[in-house]
């Protein structure tokens, strides 16, 4: 497929700037991909489509504050580091994104917080990446980690906000957010509350964790027609012996299995066997699905409305039908609903 078929004409208006007032009641549009019938219902609805036996698979991934803002050395010039990934523990060595990137070179120093009490010198700018930063601090690393995240905002996407806010601390995070190494949250799991969470287990609804680590790679503009020629970053991965085995139990049983979110969805069917098993895994993937795809594990699949052209929505469309998919968005856009990551939640089922 071609990446201009997953263009839509997206108002800014219709971009949720804000999460609803309470998590689980968003808008919920549920397609049954076998007929392409649409409902529309609110969030909390969920329990309704789901039988005692089913599996619903959370990513358990928890967002850190990941942006810093600091000057750099003799210019006092204001940039901005957003935290990619923690290279080495002991040397405090960090992949960053840098901006404005083009007056960073190696060996500049850049100075955060108040009385330039954190310090960090450049000494790479060559990766994909953008750069890498070396912080100098003398402490233990625990006071390094503590000092570094009180720094940092929650890397809310600029297309929402241009800064975060109070409200995002609580809200830009799921409720089960337990391992710590994302720079964006698993958006669909955010409509999820304790109260989902309670009718799940009266119902005899089984709740499995997988842990994949969003990295700015699930993000990143796809820059080429033919899809097959994009290449995505790696990201961390982890699926537990009692998770697989739960999974496959379920299966086994003749049980659905609800995939809470697109990265739910890649990190699942990274792991298979020939006979659509699912294996135990640490590791990375940089799997990219898009149409045509068959998937192993999935029965369902409940997402956010993403923006035209992002490799989440491609991975929608796999799951639910090109047709299906684009035109429940068309529906979705005539219906007012709410799309980002603040947005409004779609059910994909049978």
């Amino acid at each position: 497929m071609k990446l201009s078929q997953f263009n839509y004409d997206l108002q800014p208006e219709q971009l949720a700037k804000y999460p609803a007032e309470y998590r689980d009641e968003s808008r919920l549009l549920v397609l049954h991909r076998k007929t392409g019938e649409i409902e529309h219902k609110i969030f909390k609805d969920i329990i309704n489509y789901s039988n005692e036996g089913d599996v619903f698979v959370f990513n358990d991934t928890k967002v850190f504050p990941a942006r810093l803002r600091g000057n750099k050395e003799k210019t006092g010039a204001e940039i901005e580091v957003f935290l990619l990934r923690e290279l080495n523990r002991d040397q405090r060595l960090w992949d960053v994104l840098v901006d404005p990137a083009r007056k960073i070179r190696i060996g500049n120093k850049l100075y955060f917080g108040e009385n330039d009490s954190l310090v960090a010198e450049v000494i790479d700018n060559t990766t994909s990446r953008g750069r890498t930063l070396r912080f100098l601090f003398d402490g233990t690393y625990d006071e390094f980690k503590s000092t570094l995240y009180s720094m940092g905002e929650m890397p809310i996407p600029r297309y929402i906000r241009p800064n975060a806010e109070p409200i995002d601390d609580e809200r830009f995070q799921t409720i089960y957010a337990s391992k710590e190494g994302a720079v964006a949250t698993p958006a669909a799991g955010l409509h999820f509350s304790r109260e989902v969470f309670k009718r799940m287990e009266i119902k005899g609804v089984e709740a499995e964790f997988i842990t994949l680590h969003l990295s700015l790679g699930h993000f990143r503009a796809v820059d080429v027609e033919d899809l097959s020629k994009h290449k995505i970053d790696s990201e961390r991965v982890f699926i537990s012996d009692e998770t697989a085995e739960a999974i496959n139990a379920a299966k086994d049983r003749g049980n659905k299995i609800f995939s809470i979110g697109a990265t739910v969805l890649r990190a699942i069917e990274t792991p298979v066997t020939t006979t659509c098993r699912l294996k135990p895994f640490e590791g990375w993937t940089n799997k990219f699905i898009f149409p045509p795809y068959r998937f192993s594990i999935p029965d369902a699949l409940v997402t956010n409305f993403h923006l035209p052209c992002s490799i989440m929505l491609m991975s929608t469309a796999a799951f639910g039908g090109f047709e299906n998919v684009m035109n429940a968005y068309n529906v979705a856009l005539k219906e007012g609903y709410r799309f980002g990551v603040y947005g409004d939640a779609m059910l994909i089922i049978d």
